[in-house]
């Protein structure tokens, strides 16, 4: 009887060393966080990510930012997928139910083109002065440019094969966490992408990749806080400020959704035949 429980708790002993070993392994991408500007510098000298906390819960804070899975799958793949394909993509994800590859690419490149153009006009207006008021102490063409951000990656996110973000329609702890990786990635966070191949293999906890997140945050805080002194130079030319508002918008959004697009598009979530599960502890 001792052989056979040994041999019932190895396979969890194994899963268990696999989790520690990635966790392990994050921890280290986390701590080697750096661009071409010294961002990891500035990171280890104190700063943390409340910056970027306060623009993610600004984001938050417009209306529509919320996603619903379903009904989201539903009418993006109405024109592609016949009803029983929807059914099985709603019920499992998109590239389980028949769906082609390109089919799916292409449906997502038309989210990203929407969201950049509906972006770079609301910039322009922002750039006129008087144009729009403060929110709180983000400016709202910041908190708009993250709105789109955040609505493109749950959208992203669910045609590519991610679980469902909203717990009791809210976007909760683990959901925020998820869509800081999710901007990382975005902006080339090397930790980021990691932490989402781990969590699409299901090899750390969200708890985990909670801890990841908030590293990530420090870099998105600095990279934003850097970006706003040369927007804000662009927006005390009256006028012209929103054409390079505009322009700016289009020409860092665009990329950014496209690199998160690929990156998706690898996970095991978009690739692997197992069943979709929710949220984890």
């Amino acid at each position: 009887m001792a052989d056979d429980q040994a041999r019932n708790e190895a396979p969890t002993i194994e899963a268990e060393s696999k989790a520690h070993i990635a966790e392990e392994r994050l921890e280290q991408e986390a701590s080697a966080l750096e661009d071409e500007h010294g961002t990891l510098e500035l990171i280890e000298s104190g700063h943390d990510d409340r910056v970027w906390q306060r623009v993610l819960h600004a984001a938050l804070a417009v209306p529509g930012v919320k996603v619903d899975r379903e009904n989201f799958l539903r009418s993006t793949l109405k024109s592609i997928a016949d009803e029983e394909q929807i059914e099985k993509a709603v019920e499992t994800r998109p590239v389980l139910a028949g769906i082609d590859n390109d089919q799916i690419d292409s449906r997502a490149n038309v989210l990203i083109r929407k969201h950049v153009t509906r972006a770079s006009g609301i910039s322009f207006a922002a750039g006129i002065p008087g144009g729009f008021a403060m929110l709180g102490t983000i400016p709202a063409d910041l908190a708009q440019y993250f709105f789109h951000m955040t609505v493109m990656a749950q959208e992203l996110a669910y045609l590519y094969g991610w679980p469902d973000l909203l717990h009791e329609g809210e976007l909760d702890e683990i959901a925020q966490a998820d869509i800081t990786m999710f901007i990382g990635a975005m902006m080339g966070v090397g930790a980021a992408k990691q932490g989402l191949q781990q969590l699409s293999a299901r090899a750390v906890t969200h708890h985990a990749s909670s801890m990841l997140a908030k590293r990530v945050g420090r870099y998105i805080g600095v990279k934003i806080t850097k970006d706003t002194f040369t927007r804000g130079f662009a927006k005390a030319i009256p006028l012209l400020g929103g054409f390079i508002g505009a322009g700016m918008t289009a020409s860092t959004m665009l990329p950014m959704a496209r690199r998160l697009r690929q990156d998706l598009a690898q996970l095991d979530y978009a690739l692997a035949e197992d069943p979709i599960e929710g949220h984890e502890d």
